[in-house]
């Protein structure tokens, strides 16, 4: 019973489900992941992905930073295709405006996927980022989008980069295809 109980809490506790994403990745690491958008935390930012996605803007995007124990990150749409100068990886955004940050009492545990921002903490854009592990110093400082809830053994796989900012060398793994869920 207690942990009926705990797990009734917990499931009380999480943002509802209503939208998410469902991406194809391609590369050393295969397979499907399911990303839940906390529309009720940042629904802008989850607003947004979902725009971007059912654009097709984020077919094709590169993991262009991937730290080990940290966090990959995607969705450069202006600079993060393959065949594109990769040194621009992760410079980029999306034809829309930058975001005003959507700060939450979430905080930043494995599989967690948050927004990539600049200094500004108002620059949010297309980029995200999902968590390897808990880093509990973003908490309050970048904006919670969702988190995976379906193939983290496959964000596992993904190529890791090199160095303190984590830039992937020769041909980074993709989201292949990228797909809104609406509920």
């Amino acid at each position: 019973m207690r942990k009926l109980g705990a797990a009734m809490a917990l499931l009380l506790a999480s943002p509802a489900f209503g939208a998410g994403l469902e991406i194809d990745i391609a590369g050393e690491a295969n397979g499907t992941i399911v990303i839940d958008l906390f529309e009720d935390v940042a629904p802008e930012h989850t607003a947004r992905m979902l725009q971007l996605a059912e654009d097709g803007a984020y077919d094709g995007v590169v993991f262009h930073r991937v730290i080990d124990g940290f966090m990959a990150q995607t969705g450069d749409v202006e600079y993060g295709r393959i065949g594109q100068d990769m040194r621009f990886a992760g410079r980029g955004g999306s034809q829309y405006p930058d975001l005003p940050a959507e700060f939450s009492d979430l905080s930043f545990e494995r599989g967690v996927v948050g927004m990539a921002r600049a200094a500004n903490p108002d620059s949010a854009n297309s980029q995200f980022f999902i968590m390897f592990a808990p880093v509990p110093q973003l908490n309050g400082d970048y904006t919670v989008v969702g988190e995976v809830t379906s193939g983290m053994e496959i964000v596992d796989q993904i190529k890791r980069g090199l160095g303190p900012n984590g830039a992937v060398i020769g041909e980074p793994d993709q989201m292949a295809a990228v797909r809104a869920i609406r509920d």
